[in-house]
């Protein structure tokens, strides 16, 4: 038996229906209403005064690429609308927390403002358990410096194509190197006097906690890996930053014990460089001799080579890790400035080759690198590639699903000691 709507409600869902109309006047929904609410307020809305019916033009651009889509809407006059300080406080606790987990992640830290309520909230497991289950809000980048040993911390939304500063004052001291970022959770590493530390933070919810030490007091390349289905995490600790694997075994950190276990001695090998991807629970290093790639099987906890042959006259490479098991090769080609161009690989784990699947157009290369010694640095998440070098101002953003470059502006990517990598904002991301 099918019930319409209107019959089937009751008194009270009538009741919640009508609050819920109040409320959506409340966060500046009708156009003609005023700024009356704490929350227009906090997010620093503005609604104008009644106006006749008029067209109007946004532009948007998703994932911050050059994709336009046009929405044109009109806007009607109505009356002023106030909401009662006694109907926002008997506003049911489940529907307050999932109207706030639908609120774009840097706008809380102005919510959190409003009243204590509202900032106790945000640590409830309720409206946890909503901001999970709602929509990533996007892809970001995360900039990390220390300005006169005060870290700071900006990132840039790639849905708003926005700048925000995220206070890291509550980092200790010794915090330095950045070393990355996995669902929502940062990672960082640095010296405290002479013992090498690392730690895990969240950003958004302004907490962090020191790891163990290692079992080998010694600068360590180093990777981090969410899994949020189980709630965990895990820190890779490969060979020491200067390359010298002989008698540095692999350490792995996992969340779930809070302690460090010692697996298998990368083998000898020449690295190309310190940077790592993690696809498909596999490590993946460049390494020169013998020529390819280094692979450690987190699962399984051992080392193993494959002869995946570099493309000829690889200048620079970078591996990348995508989505689905993709593993992508980033590098410049070219022994001459007039030849030279940046192109983008993926490999055939089959058969164990580089397939080059794109290039970047030479306009977006003659802007990025002025002069043909001039490194450059890239790093990926999703299926994104995002370039950066020491004389440009902005950074170039790839996407490889969508075949679009464009430009990412911002004072955050002037700063020379800035450290950048992929981040996505999330409020559940525990550090334990």
């Amino acid at each position: 038996m099918v019930v319409g709507l209107r019959d089937g409600l009751d008194s009270s869902s009538r009741s919640r229906t009508q609050n819920e109309g109040r409320l959506l006047s409340y966060f500046g929904q009708t156009s003609g209403s005023r700024n009356t609410s704490p929350v227009n307020r906090a997010l620093g809305f503005r609604n104008p005064s009644p106006s006749p019916c008029r067209q109007k033009v946004i532009k948007t651009k998703p994932r911050g690429l050059d994709e336009e889509m046009v929405a044109t809407f009109a806007k009607a006059p109505h009356p002023d609308v106030y909401m009662e300080d006694n109907i926002w406080a008997m506003l049911p606790e489940d529907l307050l927390n999932e109207i706030l987990a639908r609120v774009p992640p840097f706008m809380i830290f102005r919510l959190r403002s409003v009243c204590k309520r509202w900032n106790s909230i945000l640590q409830d497991d309720g409206f946890l358990k909503f901001h999970s289950q709602v929509p990533s809000h996007g892809p970001c980048l995360i900039t990390f410096w220390k300005n006169s040993q005060v870290p700071q911390c900006s990132v840039f939304s790639l849905p708003l194509k926005q700048w925000y500063k995220i206070p890291f004052t509550f980092l200790p001291q010794w915090a330095f190197w950045l070393v990355g970022s996995s669902g929502g959770l940062v990672c960082l590493s640095g010296l405290d006097g002479l013992t090498f530390r690392t730690l895990v933070c969240n950003p958004l919810t302004q907490s962090w906690r020191a790891l163990p030490s290692m079992h080998y007091n010694q600068h360590r390349q180093m990777i981090m890996v969410v899994d949020r289905k189980k709630r965990s995490f895990k820190v890779i600790a490969a060979s020491d930053i200067y390359g010298d694997n002989k008698s540095l075994p692999t350490e792995v950190y996992d969340s779930k014990r809070d302690s460090w276990s010692l697996h298998q001695t990368m083998p000898t090998v020449n690295l190309c460089s310190s940077k790592m991807a993690f696809c498909d629970s596999k490590l993946y290093l460049e390494t020169i001799s013998p020529l390819g790639l280094m692979i450690y099987h987190l699962d399984a906890g051992y080392w193993e080579h494959i002869p995946a042959k570099f493309p000829r006259s690889l200048l620079d490479g970078y591996l990348i890790a995508g989505t689905q098991k993709r593993l992508f090769l980033v590098g410049r080609i070219g022994l001459y400035s007039n030849l030279q161009s940046i192109r983008i690989w993926e490999l055939d784990h089959s058969k164990v080759i580089w397939i080059e699947i794109s290039r970047m157009p030479p306009r977006y290369f003659r802007a990025l690198l002025r002069l043909s010694a001039e490194r450059f640095e890239c790093f990926g998440q999703d299926n994104l590639i995002c370039f950066t070098s020491w004389n440009q101002v902005k950074g170039l953003l790839f996407d490889v699903d969508k075949k679009v470059w464009s430009w990412i502006a911002g004072c955050a990517l002037q700063t020379y000691n800035s450290q950048v990598c992929f981040y996505e904002p999330r409020f559940d991301a525990s550090i334990y």
